[in-house]
């Protein structure tokens, strides 16, 4: 691919790692806004062509049919390029990423988006017998398996919103397998009573098996092992219980929490290295609350914010502060149910929510939303540039 332009001068080369919800996000918006200009190149790089709607692989995971969302068409129109591989390193100082191990790629500006995966090493035997959502190919493996299994157990491991919705949706899809549910917490422990009451009596509803204030130490090939000695038989073994981030932007040099997310300035910039912007879940994002946890809702701000600033830097300016306050939790409960938690901006739980099939249908609404999102930005890049900034909850002293 050329990276001169009419005048001669090498064009501004912007690599745009990951193509999750953010890293899309970053791609689509940066790549509308130059699309006219020649001295700006985009390039978003992924391993598949299949983008992974992570908001619906627990459907996946029970064998229903979602709809296949190929990335380049979904930046078809945009004039951005897209480079299919593996990023296997990044060298911040050469500004080059190489892929596959036979491909080095050069950048001006790195988008280091390479989200998160199911924590499998913390916890002895996961990474060898417990199945897990990262991809739509890990949820194809498990619905094939959970067809064939006929009668058994399910365990699912953590109680948080991809446990609960998984354990709904299998134990809705499939009544004839006992589902157990297994975490440290209740499930809807961040949710008010009333919300939390009827997320716990939906899973009851459903004969989901729900042990709370529960850790477990090992998983066998045919039961997992809690703290205190206590064994649960299990056929199958979900794990959805905590998530890691790629090792290879700590490898990098790049500055990291202790989880290995990349530490940003305000703006979104490495705080090591201020031409690698960090989206999404591999980035440590302080607001005024606290470090931002990964969600969708806050994912596809980062990348828009992040692009944005990158525009503005091509064109001679400095980049805004990002401010980002969250607004709801919905949860799937099952195909016609759901509870949605309404939230303060720093995620802690209103007084309102919404219950049964109204939730669902707003549930539903929510994953379907970044499609539309993605095809406005295209067309008018600002109508991208609209989400909760947060108020008070949010600002940070010092930071403008």
């Amino acid at each position: 691919m050329s990276t001169r332009h009419e005048a001669g001068r090498a064009a501004h080369r912007v690599l745009v790692l990951g193509a999750g919800y953010a890293g899309m996000a970053a791609a689509i918006q940066l790549a509308a806004r130059v699309k006219r200009r020649e001295d700006v190149r985009v390039t978003l790089v992924n391993p598949q062509e299949r983008f992974t709607e992570r908001l619906r692989l627990h459907l996946s995971a029970t064998g229903q049919q979602v709809a296949e969302m190929d990335i380049p068409e979904l930046l078809e129109g945009t004039g951005a390029q897209f480079a299919r591989g593996w990023v296997t390193a990044v060298d911040p100082d050469a500004k080059t990423v190489r892929i596959d191990d036979d491909r080095v790629l050069h950048y001006d500006t790195l988008v280091y988006g390479l989200g998160s995966l199911a924590d499998t090493a913390a916890v002895p035997g996961v990474e060898d017998h417990a199945y897990n959502l990262d991809s739509v190919q890990d949820a194809e493996v498990l619905a094939d398996r959970l067809a064939r299994l006929g009668r058994g157990t399910v365990v699912v491991g953590g109680s948080g919103l991809t446990g609960v919705e998984s354990a709904a949706e299998i134990a809705e899809r499939h009544p004839e397998l006992n589902v157990v549910l297994l975490g440290r917490r209740e499930p809807g422990a961040a949710m008010t009573p009333k919300a939390k009451a009827y997320l716990q009596a939906a899973l009851e509803r459903l004969n989901v098996h729900v042990r709370g204030g529960i850790e477990v130490v090992k998983v066998l090939p045919g039961s997992v092992e809690l703290a205190g000695g206590e064994s649960i038989a299990a056929d199958v073994v979900l794990w959805t219980s905590g998530t890691r981030v790629s090792p290879l932007a700590a490898a990098a040099g790049l500055t990291v929490d202790e989880r290995g997310r990349i530490v940003t300035d305000a703006a979104l910039r490495s705080v090591s290295h201020p031409d690698v912007y960090a989206v999404g879940d591999a980035a440590a994002i302080r607001q005024g609350y606290g470090v931002m946890h990964g969600t969708c809702q806050g994912g596809m701000p980062t990348g828009v914010h992040a692009a944005v600033s990158i525009f503005r830097t091509l064109n001679g300016k400095q980049p805004k502060p990002f401010r980002f306050g969250y607004y709801h939790t919905p949860v799937s409960l099952g195909r016609h149910d759901a509870v949605v938690q309404f939230t303060h901006p720093d995620d802690s739980p209103r007084r309102v929510h919404l219950t049964g099939r109204i939730a669902a249908r707003y549930k539903e609404t929510v994953t379907a939303s970044p499609w539309p999102t993605y095809g406005r930005m295209k067309k008018m890049p600002a109508s991208g540039a609209f989400w909760p900034r947060g108020g008070r909850f949010t600002r940070i002293r010092g930071v403008r």
